[in-house]
């Protein structure tokens, strides 16, 4: 038996409990009226109505993960083929295919913590910022791979003590503080190096083709994808979800949801500030302003939204179509970025709220929602309104011949 089905058989066990001590305080509630006993019922039968759909969900996780062999496989052919990109790209097409893969693997690591919580996190710019800056210090006095790990730890750092302070709050005002923080470190950093007589920005000089940053942020992208996929199978990932249908039940359900939280949103900015210390020696100089750049905290986040959050895989669907398109907007258009960025976050959200993979799973429910000979049928439909057209078309042409 796997750990999911031995986790949502814990979780069944444990709604079969509610529901029947549920039953159990019914009739003292009828015999007494007490609005005590009035608010625990709701407050259980809620948490019930919460449980359900996750253990739904789960289960069927369950199912899928039956075929997870062939998906692995897949995947690795997906990662080889991907990883032969730089010797048959070159020049302008690999500078692109750069992009994708670091904001893939950004848009994915703000996944591994938005998603499942629904937290809109805004803070991407801060930690890739500090691995940026983390390299830039000490590219003369330490070796690379060392400043690597040092950026590793200054994000894991700083991503523990700000969500020790803020992830006990929720909504709008995670959003602005988290919005807030890129920020504050960006004003921090400036006062620094007007403190030590560096205005002008750091220069960051090594020697590296485009090739190894490829192939760099690549491997990045994929222990990014390997992480969530082992998180999404874990009880970390199990709880997250309940805190992400609702936190209130979570909590009632013995799990501790700010440990929780803190700890997904260590490793999410972990990778954020992996990113920046991989691509700090490709941008060559490196400043406040370009490091934590707000901009880049909200493209990550319209990149994951227009692939979808319900799935890992969804934001490498919408970075692609993203980087292209804001290739094409940054050369016809350079002084109406921000306008067109905002007119892109508000067409995600209105036209196509859960993203591509959203389309797409719908699309496909509605195709598997309709019985084999329903479907027959219709495609019969399809097929007799084509030959019609086809008719008319062909009628049409011999009158006007």
């Amino acid at each position: 038996m796997s750990n999911l089905s031995k986790i949502v058989e814990r979780g069944e066990a444990m709604r079969e409990r509610i529901t029947r001590t549920l039953q159990s305080l019914r009739p003292v509630r009828e015999a007494h009226g007490s609005s005590y006993l009035n608010k625990l019922v709701q407050r259980g039968e809620a948490m019930c109505a919460s449980i359900a759909p996750t253990l739904q969900s789960v289960r069927f996780g369950d199912i899928v993960g039956a075929g997870e062999r062939r998906y692995f496989l897949i995947g690795i052919a997906l990662f080889v083929v991907a990883a032969l990109v730089p010797l048959v790209a070159g020049g302008y097409a690999l500078q692109l295919s750069i992009s994708i893969v670091m904001y893939t693997a950004l848009a994915t690591s703000w996944l591994l913590f938005s998603g499942p919580t629904n937290y809109i996190a805004l803070s991407t710019a801060a930690f890739f910022g500090i691995g940026m800056y983390t390299v830039a210090g000490g590219i003369d006095i330490i070796p690379y791979p060392l400043l690597i790990v040092l950026a590793a730890l200054a994000g894991a750092a700083l991503a523990a003590v700000v969500g020790l302070a803020t992830l006990r709050v929720s909504g709008v005002y995670f959003v602005i503080f988290s919005l807030g923080l890129a920020e504050l470190v960006r004003q921090i950093m400036t006062w620094l190096q007007h403190v030590l007589g560096t205005m002008s920005g750091i220069y960051v000089l090594l020697d590296r083709s485009e090739n190894v940053y490829y192939w760099e942020l690549l491997l990045l992208a994929a222990a990014v994808y390997l992480v969530g996929w082992w998180i999404g199978r874990s009880r970390l990932g199990f709880a997250l979800r309940i805190i992400g249908n609702d936190e209130v039940v979570a909590v009632h359900c013995g799990i501790n949801t700010a440990r929780a939280k803190v700890v997904l949103f260590v490793i999410s900015s972990t990778f954020a500030a992996i990113a920046g210390a991989l691509v700090a020696p490709r941008w060559s100089y490196v400043e406040p302003g370009v490091a934590f750049s707000p901009f880049l905290s909200f493209q990550v986040v319209i990149m994951a939204l227009l692939g979808g959050t319900h799935r890992l895989w969804g934001p490498v669907l919408g970075v692609i179509p993203f980087v292209l398109l804001w290739e094409v907007i940054a050369i016809n258009f350079p002084n109406q970025t921000t306008l067109l960025l905002g007119a892109c976050f508000l067409l995600i959200v209105y036209v196509i709220p859960n993203g591509i993979t959203g389309l797409a799973e719908d699309a496909f429910a509605r195709r598997a929602i309709l019985p084999p000979r329903a479907r027959e049928h219709w495609q019969r439909g399809l097929d007799a309104a084509a030959a019609s057209l086809k008719h008319l078309q062909q009628r049409w042409n011999s009158r006007n011949a």
